[in-house]
């Protein structure tokens, strides 16, 4: 009973949270691109990843039990080829919602065709680095970052390919003490 008073109260955190802005639907994909296209983190990827898939509104939410949900549309060397979703379901410590843009760059053809197969979950180990968009713009973390390197040992906010991908997010509303992308689930559709 618990359990699924939880379940509901996620699934509602994260509709209110994906409504809240579906009167901009049309520009959601140009203002995210553009904030990713000018964050001095991934304004590199844009032009040189083999390909991207670009969410512009994720919903997560979560009190023990969580979950996540977006749209997105996947690019190939920067020609729009289809649409995604993310789904994500987790258990642990966790609580509160947020709305944020992610985007997942793909290094070459490989990594980018095995996202485009169909059912692609990201790893436990996955994470993503956070964009601040403020007037530094200097990026933050969540802790390992997909998108890290390692110098001896240590984690840097440096960003480059893990697996093949880099992954990014923007916050735009809401406040999670636990973000991680791990557990994401990912389907495609070409257009």
């Amino acid at each position: 009973m618990f359990i699924k008073s939880i379940k509901r109260f996620t699934g509602l955190l994260c509709f209110v949270l994906l409504t809240a802005n579906s009167a901009f639907a049309a520009d959601e994909y140009t203002n995210a691109l553009d904030n990713f296209s000018h964050a001095t983190e991934t304004s590199q990827y844009i032009n040189s990843a083999y390909g991207y898939a670009l969410f512009p509104s994720v919903g997560k939410a979560g009190f023990v039990v969580g979950g996540a949900y977006g749209k997105g549309r996947v690019y190939k060397q920067g020609t729009f080829i289809g649409v995604s979703k993310i789904t994500q379901a987790s258990i642990g410590f966790q609580f509160g919602a947020q709305e944020y843009s992610e985007i997942i760059f793909f290094k070459d053809k490989s990594t980018y065709e095995k996202f485009i197969k169909g059912n692609f979950e990201l790893n436990a180990q996955a994470s993503a680095i956070v964009v601040n968009l403020g007037a530094s713009a200097q990026a933050g973390t969540t802790g390992n970052s997909a998108g890290a390197g390692q110098s001896g040992g240590a984690q840097t906010s440096v960003g480059s390919y893990v697996n093949g991908m880099s992954i990014y997010i923007i916050p735009k509303v809401g406040f999670m003490v636990e973000a991680s992308v791990a557990g994401q689930s990912f389907t495609f559709e070409p257009k």
